[in-house]
């Protein structure tokens, strides 16, 4: 797949269309998230010095040593924020499938606020727990921050357009989301010295969990595969200027499977391709708020029909599904 044939949506131009117009664009946002669930998202207007400044900071972290690196490392194994360093996750292992640790270390860190009246102790114990930041680089927090709002924004305007393409208000997501319990990760795969070992990968085989994936890979940057709908394995390419973006497990619950949360990984290419040098990417992993009920939307569900899935509530089950993929060794 190049960049050429991968779909790119143009979020600007729904934003200022009108009512027939936002349906029409929506309809093809609709048809794609059927087929792939992977989209590029253009015109989405987050700053240019947001995303260089978290560029800048994210790679100053992970060149530092690891020592370094460690001083703002998580404390224990399943605790969601921090400095996980390598040999620490098997993203395999949330479809119950045991791999080597992927090839990979990555900072991550969750919400910037506690809302008011959040009294739930698994919520503050797991997706408001405290970010850990590291003492360097200098400016690294404030960057992150930055780029962790744009993110924020930037998804709940993504919503919108999800909403009208299965033919609902264009805000009805709204309430859902109003206090999302997301979490940002930078994500560094170290240049390659020694072959990787039977069966592991950069990143392994796994869907998302959320509603949605904002993801800006480096560019020029190869490795991102997702299932096509034939299932053969297909290369995502960076698109200049766009970020990707791909559907989680919850937005395929909410729509009984009518969207996909497509199956993906980070491969090793070959050394001739760049295969053993370093790559790095920056994923915000977009949740509705902790308390939601994601229940079968009505209009996806055949008349006279059963919806596939039971509700679940969206904190409780990433808490779930996080704690599956992280290993014994604590990092």
């Amino acid at each position: 797949m190049s960049s050429q044939s991968f779909p790119v949506f143009d979020l600007g131009a729904f934003e200022a269309a009108g009512v027939d117009e936002k349906k029409r664009l929506g309809a093809t946002v609709d048809a794609i998230c059927r087929s792939t669930g992977f989209l590029a998202i253009a015109n989405h207007g987050v700053g240019e010095d947001v995303i260089a400044g978290i560029w800048e900071k994210a790679r100053a972290f992970f060149d530092q040593s690891p020592d370094e690196k460690q001083g703002a490392k998580a404390p224990f194994p399943g605790y969601p924020y921090g400095y996980l360093g390598p040999g620490t996750e098997a993203l395999a292992k949330s479809r119950n499938v045991d791999t080597p640790p992927d090839l990979k270390e990555s900072f991550n860190g969750g919400p910037l606020a506690v809302p008011r009246g959040m009294v739930d102790p698994e919520a503050l114990g797991f997706c408001y727990a405290a970010t850990i930041w590291p003492e360097k680089p200098e400016g690294f927090a404030d960057a992150w921050k930055a780029y962790y709002r744009s993110m924020e924004e930037l998804a709940s305007r993504i919503m919108r357009v999800f909403a009208v393409g299965l033919g609902l208000e264009e805000h009805f997501f709204d309430r859902y989301v109003d206090a999302p319990i997301s979490a940002l990760r930078a994500l560094n795969y170290p240049e390659q010295t020694v072959a990787p070992q039977p069966g592991q990968l950069r990143a392994g085989v796994h869907t998302d969990y959320g509603s949605l994936t904002i993801l800006l890979p480096e560019p020029g940057s190869k490795g991102l595969e997702i299932v096509a709908p034939d299932g053969s394995w297909t290369a995502v390419p960076p698109v200049p200027g766009a970020f990707v973006i791909n559907i989680g497990d919850l937005m395929a619950l909410w729509t009984n499977d009518r969207w996909v949360s497509t199956m993906h990984r980070v491969v090793n290419p070959p050394p001739e391709e760049g295969g053993m040098k370093r790559r790095q990417s920056l994923a915000f992993f977009h949740q509705p708020n902790w308390s939601a009920e994601i229940a079968c939307l009505p209009s996806c569900v055949e008349p006279g029909a059963a919806p596939k899935y039971e509700p679940v509530l969206s904190g409780p089950y990433l808490m779930g599904k996080f704690k599956s993929t992280v290993t014994a060794k604590a990092g």
